[in-house]
């Protein structure tokens, strides 16, 4: 039986205007080949003092329909009046949808900034997870699949075994170790004065930090091993991937160099910090990535 024999049913809510975002949205949800018997709500909201785009949402939202017909996909289709991210939310508290699919920017997007307000404020207050695609998406065949060992990571690792990736897809699987601080450095920074000067004798300090460097990556090996195993058991072909230094940046630096399609994280890290909704890494990768982002919502988290 193949990965896709095994997947039940998504209902996804799709969210719909005239941007070139929302288009490739559109585009990527299609590659997606969804199992039987799945739904689609396209919706769009128009803003009550932008009237005029009325006729384009509807033809936006028939386009979203025509590219989205399948004969094993219902595709239902709504237009309502109000205020996007506020309109969204609330319905997808009542529809329940697996996933919120929606462009990185809408048509009021302001050059330079790559996430608009819409779609920021729909990954960070929505109960379920939530895709972001940007304009230029082609396909699906390279996903990046960020892993820390949190709780979030293994949330995240049991929706994409759910997901409808599609065949022949390729899901790396990275970890990011944090960087050692150097030996100079630490001495740089540690307290003197007439009652502490440093103790640590240089040898046992350089040793001490190549330990917690062999130990840090070690751990930073198991990770990617551990859930390497599962996707593969999974059916899914994955390669390993392990990095060193800052999370964000190593992570949107490999997307760009690899040409990944989509970066699929959890909402929240080892690091989190009560009361934000987002872990500061996946906040990054949402804002910066050149790229998809694929948010996976913890039950905390949506809360």
């Amino acid at each position: 039986m193949s990965t896709m024999e095994k997947l039940h049913p998504h209902k996804i809510l799709l969210a719909i205007d005239s941007s070139e975002h929302a288009y490739a949205a559109t585009k990527l949800l299609k590659n997606l080949k969804l199992p039987q018997k799945s739904e689609i709500m396209a919706m769009a909201v128009l803003i009550p003092r932008n009237a005029s785009q009325h006729a384009a949402l509807k033809s936006a939202i028939a386009q979203a329909e025509d590219i989205l017909a399948s004969e094993s996909v219902t595709v239902k289709t709504k237009l309502v009046s109000g205020y996007p991210s506020d309109e969204l939310i609330e319905f997808a508290k009542e529809y329940l949808p697996d996933l919120i699919v929606l462009g990185a920017k809408g048509l009021r997007a302001t050059l330079g900034i790559f996430l608009g307000g819409v779609a920021q404020q729909i990954v960070e207050y929505s109960n379920c997870p939530v895709l972001i695609v940007r304009k230029g998406y082609i396909d699906l065949k390279n996903i990046l699949f960020c892993v820390d060992g949190s709780q979030s990571s293994h949330i995240a690792e049991e929706y994409l075994t759910s997901f409808a990736v599609p065949e022949g897809a390729v899901i790396h699987v990275m970890n990011v170790i944090p960087p050692i601080v150097s030996e100079d450095m630490l001495l740089q920074t540690w307290p003197v004065g007439m009652e502490m000067v440093p103790v640590i004798p240089t040898e046992e300090l350089t040793e001490s930090l190549e330990k917690q460097a062999e130990e840090e990556k070690k751990k930073g090996i198991e990770i990617v091993e551990e859930f390497t195993k599962k996707l593969e058991n999974a059916g899914y072909k994955c390669e390993s991937v392990l990095k060193k230094g800052d999370a964000a940046t190593e992570i949107i630096s490999y997307a760009k160099e690899n040409q990944i399609d989509t970066i699929v994280v959890g909402s929240r890290g080892l690091s989190r910090l009560r009361g934000w909704l987002l872990g500061s890494v996946s906040r990054k990768i949402v804002h910066y990535a050149h790229c998809s982002v694929l948010v996976v919502k913890t039950s905390e988290t949506a809360k």
